[in-house]
Protein backbone atom coordinates (compact mmCIF):
# COMPACT_ATOMS: atom_id res chain seq x y z
CA UNK A 1 0.00 0.00 0.00
CA UNK A 2 0.93 3.54 -1.04
CA UNK A 3 2.33 5.66 2.13
CA UNK A 4 4.34 8.49 2.85
CA UNK A 5 6.18 10.72 5.70
CA UNK A 6 5.93 14.07 5.65
CA UNK A 7 9.41 15.89 5.59
CA UNK A 8 8.64 19.95 5.93
CA UNK A 9 8.62 22.83 3.77
CA UNK A 10 12.27 24.06 4.82
CA UNK A 11 15.30 22.72 6.74
CA UNK A 12 14.19 22.94 10.56
CA UNK A 13 16.32 25.84 11.58
CA UNK A 14 15.36 28.11 9.07
CA UNK A 15 12.29 30.33 8.18
CA UNK A 16 9.72 29.55 5.48
CA UNK A 17 6.58 31.10 3.38
CA UNK A 18 4.13 31.82 5.88
CA UNK A 19 0.32 30.51 4.88
CA UNK A 20 -1.31 33.52 4.07
CA UNK A 21 1.13 35.65 3.14
CA UNK A 22 1.58 37.26 -0.30
CA UNK A 23 2.36 34.84 -2.54
CA UNK A 24 2.75 32.41 -0.78
CA UNK A 25 2.15 29.24 -3.05
CA UNK A 26 5.31 30.43 -5.55
CA UNK A 27 7.26 30.88 -2.73
CA UNK A 28 6.77 27.89 -1.19
CA UNK A 29 6.99 25.90 -4.48
CA UNK A 30 10.41 27.62 -5.04
CA UNK A 31 11.36 26.47 -1.67
CA UNK A 32 10.03 22.77 -1.59
CA UNK A 33 11.93 22.73 -5.15
CA UNK A 34 14.93 23.55 -2.97
CA UNK A 35 14.71 21.54 -0.26
CA UNK A 36 14.30 18.27 -2.26
CA UNK A 37 17.69 19.30 -3.87
CA UNK A 38 19.14 19.67 -0.62
CA UNK A 39 17.98 16.64 0.73
CA UNK A 40 19.14 14.73 -1.91
CA UNK A 41 22.67 15.99 -1.65
CA UNK A 42 22.57 15.42 1.85
CA UNK A 43 21.17 12.42 2.48
CA UNK A 44 21.88 10.90 -0.90
CA UNK A 45 19.01 10.27 -3.61
CA UNK A 46 16.15 8.12 -3.72
CA UNK A 47 17.76 4.38 -3.81
CA UNK A 48 17.22 2.86 -7.41
CA UNK A 49 14.66 -0.15 -7.21
CA UNK A 50 12.87 1.39 -4.43
CA UNK A 51 9.49 2.62 -4.84
CA UNK A 52 10.97 5.98 -2.38
CA UNK A 53 10.28 9.38 -4.29
CA UNK A 54 10.65 13.24 -2.46
CA UNK A 55 7.42 15.20 -3.93
CA UNK A 56 5.57 18.07 -2.88
CA UNK A 57 2.39 17.76 -1.27
CA UNK A 58 -0.76 19.94 -0.93
CA UNK A 59 -2.80 19.37 2.25
CA UNK A 60 -5.77 21.16 3.24
CA UNK A 61 -5.53 23.55 6.48
CA UNK A 62 -8.80 25.69 7.90
CA UNK A 63 -6.54 28.73 6.38
CA UNK A 64 -6.18 27.28 2.71
CA UNK A 65 -4.11 24.62 1.77
CA UNK A 66 -0.32 24.53 2.32
CA UNK A 67 2.46 22.71 0.76
CA UNK A 68 5.05 20.05 2.39
CA UNK A 69 7.60 17.69 1.07
CA UNK A 70 6.63 14.41 1.47
CA UNK A 71 8.46 11.47 0.93
CA UNK A 72 6.16 8.20 -0.78
CA UNK A 73 6.96 4.43 -0.37
CA UNK A 74 5.12 0.99 -0.64
CA UNK A 75 4.68 -0.12 2.54
CA UNK A 76 5.36 -3.46 1.22
CA UNK A 77 9.33 -2.29 -0.20
CA UNK A 78 11.93 -1.85 3.07
CA UNK A 79 14.62 -0.08 1.34
CA UNK A 80 12.22 2.27 0.17
CA UNK A 81 10.77 2.53 3.85
CA UNK A 82 14.26 3.06 5.04
CA UNK A 83 15.06 5.30 2.67
CA UNK A 84 12.44 7.87 3.94
CA UNK A 85 12.49 6.70 7.70
CA UNK A 86 16.13 8.18 7.37
CA UNK A 87 15.26 11.08 5.46
CA UNK A 88 12.88 12.00 8.30
CA UNK A 89 15.19 11.20 10.98
CA UNK A 90 18.25 13.33 9.03
CA UNK A 91 16.37 16.27 7.69
CA UNK A 92 19.41 19.23 6.89
CA UNK A 93 18.86 21.64 9.62
CA UNK A 94 19.82 24.79 7.45
CA UNK A 95 19.80 25.96 3.96
CA UNK A 96 24.08 25.40 4.53
CA UNK A 97 23.97 21.84 5.45
CA UNK A 98 27.26 19.93 4.10
CA UNK A 99 26.50 18.03 1.15
CA UNK A 100 27.09 13.92 1.80
CA UNK A 101 27.05 14.36 5.51
CA UNK A 102 24.08 12.35 6.33
CA UNK A 103 23.88 9.93 3.57
CA UNK A 104 21.74 6.72 3.03
CA UNK A 105 23.38 3.42 3.21
CA UNK A 106 20.95 0.63 2.81
CA UNK A 107 21.30 -2.02 5.59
Amino acid sequence: MRDHISIGCSPTDEECAQLGSEDYYERARKECIHFISLIRKVCGPEPELSTAQLKIKSNPHDFGDYLDVVCYFDDDDQLGMDYAFHVERNTPETWDEKEGTKIFVPR
